[in-house]
């Protein structure tokens, strides 16, 4: 029993060597680049003192860079999912004239460098701006406020939502759709029923890629709202000031973001894992 029970083992284990032998260039290739992506992250974790992260975590100005920043960010994504889910519905569900260029200017400000659409913004909505200026005559300011740091987050974030909401719509059955309709529910019922629940894990990847874009925004944020601690100074605002008057304080900020965002991709996808492995 023991010859016929080794004899079995033996094919198997001459197809894993194989596919070890055939796996080792791939591994050789993507090795150097895997080391790349990993070793700056791992850097940053073993150069924070540990006495120093208790330090600055009782921090005034880590404190409130980090309340600003989980505020904002609750309010962007929570305007991006609002007005982002009717247009990714509109994108998916129908073919109209000028399609592409509406779908073209929604990726835009994810290629746009940060530095341009902080500009952008403000010629906008500053003092002077298109559309501020009437706003400054109705004594309404936006540039240099905390409503500035939403607008920005927003405009850098919100198409990442719309994307994948776009996505997900498209690839709901119609035929479900079709069939509940017929079956008497109204456009908002089929939408809240069917579409909705069938698209969620697209939906809710695109929020919390959304909410982590507006996590990280920095580059508009700083042109069109400024560096005002306590006031518009987010997290990625304060490590740049950090970094330039004291360096364990910028590695905590940077370690915390790092920290948040590993947290709420493994979270995600195993939500997401979880999700598609229930249907």
């Amino acid at each position: 029993m023991i010859e016929t029970s080794l004899s079995r083992r033996a094919p198997a284990v001459r197809l894993g060597w194989r596919r070890t032998l055939r796996m080792l260039p791939l591994s050789l290739l993507m090795t150097p680049l895997l080391l790349f992506l990993v070793l700056p992250l791992v850097a940053l974790v073993l150069r924070l003192d540990v006495a120093y992260l208790a330090a600055n975590l009782a921090d005034l100005l880590v404190i409130q860079a980090i309340s600003l920043s989980m505020l904002t960010t609750l309010i962007a994504t929570t305007i991006a999912v609002l007005f982002g889910t009717p247009l990714a519905y509109l994108l998916a569900r129908t073919k109209f004239r000028g399609r592409a260029i509406v779908d073209t200017l929604i990726d835009l400000p994810m290629v746009l460098p940060p530095s341009v659409a902080g500009i952008a913004l403000l010629m906008a909505f500053g003092r002077r701006g298109l559309f501020g200026s009437y706003l400054s005559d109705a004594g309404v300011e936006i540039a240099f406020t905390q409503i500035a740091v939403v607008l920005a987050q927003v405009f850098v974030a919100a198409p990442y939502f719309v994307k994948a909401a776009t996505a997900g719509f498209v690839k709901v059955e119609r035929e479900l759709e079709h069939a509940a309709a017929l079956d008497g529910a109204s456009q908002w019922n089929v939408f809240r029923f069917v579409t909705l629940p069938l698209s969620w894990p697209a939906l809710f990847g695109g929020m919390v890629m959304t909410w982590a874009r507006a996590l990280g925004e920095f580059g508009a944020t700083i042109i069109f709202a400024g560096n005002f601690p306590g006031r518009t100074q987010t997290m990625p605002l304060a490590i740049y000031l950090g970094f330039e008057r004291d360096l364990d304080l910028a590695l905590t900020l940077a370690v915390i973001l790092l920290s948040i965002s590993f947290l709420v991709l493994v979270t995600v996808k195993g939500a997401l894992r979880q999700r598609i492995g229930a249907v």
